[in-house]
């Protein structure tokens, strides 16, 4: 098992990255929900760009199910992307702390190449809301989390990769 997390802000290249480390087969765990035309949008152009050597599973909440479900040594799995996943959790007032944990905790028994995909939210302004806020409280704890669970953990920016833990990894 290899996994590496992607961190990056709003079309910061972060995505696409972490694409070019998937070699196939590959997987990509959509966690996004479509509330709105232009969000339906977004992942028709999504799935359009990947292409067809994609498969695409979606998971907006049970993403340790569809992960245990599709984990085999010699596939990649990209999830796509924690923030929205964790985003899903919260608005559903599902335990969001649970379920990163769970899902840190079974990282070491996967057999394939894991990328995560999340947004690093702590750069930006401070939420006006006491949601927004332990939000990004919450969300800063899953990246740190995920991050030490990972072999290399890459930030994106301008869609130009620093390496934060471990070696940059080949893209393909």
């Amino acid at each position: 098992m290899s996994a590496a997390l992607v961190l990056g802000g709003a079309r910061s290249g972060k995505s696409r990255y972490a694409e070019g480390l998937c070699a196939t087969p590959r997987i990509y765990v959509a966690t996004a929900q479509a509330f709105d035309d232009e969000m339906v949008s977004r992942i028709s152009q999504h799935r359009e760009q990947r292409g067809a050597a994609w498969i695409t599973v979606d998971a907006p909440m049970d993403l340790l199910g569809a992960l245990k479900a599709h984990d085999k040594a010699g596939c990649a799995l990209l999830v796509d992307c924690l923030t929205l996943w964790l985003t899903n959790l919260v608005m559903a007032e599902k335990d969001g702390e649970a379920e990163v944990s769970a899902l840190v905790e079974w990282l070491p028994s996967a057999h394939g190449t894991l990328v995560f995909v999340s947004n690093e939210l702590g750069l930006g302004l401070v939420p006006e809301s006491g949601l927004g806020r332990r939000f990004r409280d919450l969300h800063g704890v899953m990246n740190q989390r995920v991050a030490v669970a990972c072999d290399q953990v890459i930030f994106v920016a301008a869609g130009l990769p620093l390496a934060l833990k471990g070696q940059l990894p080949e893209r393909r």
